[in-house]
């Protein structure tokens, strides 16, 4: 049948460069019937080396040693869910400028399809781009899924901080996400990657874990106040961010220690997210985080300060915050092969809703 549930494989290679993720959902494209097995393949350090050169790149470009790790990361890794009907194909984000250039998701889903042998969905940006939209956040459907399986019954609201921080805004009550008034989405600020990028430079580490570091540190205040001047932060939403939009956080910190560098880059994350959720068009009744950002008890802290409602991990609704953005690129391949909106006014500022995603079939 048409409306038949599908187990959907997606696969995410965020912009903090740790890792694959990969996540099995099965899904009508309008509901959550399962959640499946999950995986993950992380880089190692020469690969984390060769795509953190390629960032900024565009097609044209040299980034043919990106293609080939990202290629055989996700191949590796996809190869251990055989019982798959589709994949959900991101790929790796090197440049975003929807306004300029337009996004660039580094990886070949026709090549990936064919190795796999199932069909697969990809480049699910550059539609919505192309209709004058934002092209991000895409994970706020699947969001607003995830809100109707929890049973939600009041506006709440899913905060991710990966490499770049986004917020998605859910009322549950509305019938499709596509509707007027059900979510409204964009991204917040800079999250992980200023902190990952400082203690990879200065420390040769991958993150501050455990927000370790930023705890034996003090926030400098006047890098901080700087840092929010950005007029990014007086910009009516929707709106999108490149992973490397914020680069003067780094100039920012230059001359603070380890610790008050990684301090003051958290407090610049959790600050933004402060300011971003005033654009709420109603306050939501709690705030469920994703992403790798949920695991630094620091940041944690500095949220749940700030913010005038509960902050929890998602798991505390019994969601995966390791794999809900793989989860998320499962569902929307299956919206994308029933011809379904991945995308709306509300959520990247396209003129209407968009079905995204380019289809390489076996």
């Amino acid at each position: 049948m048409m409306d038949a549930p599908l187990w959907a494989l997606g696969a995410m290679s965020g912009t903090s460069l740790d890792g694959v993720d990969a996540a099995l959902v099965q899904t009508d494209g309008h509901r959550i019937h399962a959640f499946g097995e999950s995986g993950y393949r992380e880089y190692s350090g020469d690969e984390r080396r060769v795509l953190r050169e390629a960032l900024g790149r565009w097609p044209g470009e040299d980034t043919a040693d990106a293609l080939r790790v990202v290629q055989q990361a996700h191949l590796e890794l996809l190869a251990r869910f055989p019982q798959v009907e589709v994949v959900g194909f991101h790929g790796q984000t090197l440049a975003h400028e929807p306004r300029g250039r337009g996004t660039h998701q580094l990886g070949d889903g026709d090549a990936l399809a064919e190795a796999l042998e199932r069909d697969t969905v990809w480049d699910f940006r550059s539609a919505d781009v192309a209709l004058g939209g934002e092209g991000a956040p895409l994970a706020p459907f699947f969001h607003f899924a995830c809100a109707q399986w929890t049973g939600a019954q009041a506006p709440l609201a899913f905060l991710n901080l990966g490499g770049v921080g986004n917020l998605t805004w859910v009322d549950p009550t509305r019938m499709t996400p596509e509707e007027e008034g059900a979510l409204l989405a964009f991204d917040t600020g800079p999250a992980n990657a200023p902190l990952n990028d400082l203690v990879a430079d200065r420390l040769g580490l991958d993150c501050d874990r455990d927000g370790a570091l930023a705890a034996r540190g003090t926030v400098a205040d006047g890098a901080l106040e700087r840092f929010l001047d950005e007029a990014y932060f007086r910009k009516m939403p929707p709106k999108s961010l490149d992973r490397d939009d914020f680069r003067m956080t780094t100039e920012l910190v230059k001359d603070l220690s380890d610790a008050d560098a990684a301090a003051t880059l958290t407090a610049m994350s959790a600050t933004s997210v402060m300011l971003a959720m005033e654009h709420c068009p109603v306050p939501p009744e709690r705030v469920l985080v994703t992403g790798g950002g949920r695991k630094n008890p620091v940041m944690m802290a500095m949220l749940a300060a700030g913010l005038d409602c509960p902050v929890e991990p998602v798991e505390a609704v019994g969601l995966d915050g390791d794999m809900l953005e793989a989860q998320a690129f499962a569902y929307l391949a299956v919206r994308v092969m029933r011809g379904m909106p991945t995308s709306a006014p509300d959520t990247t500022g396209v003129a209407a809703a968009v079905s995204g995603g380019r289809i390489s079939r076996i």
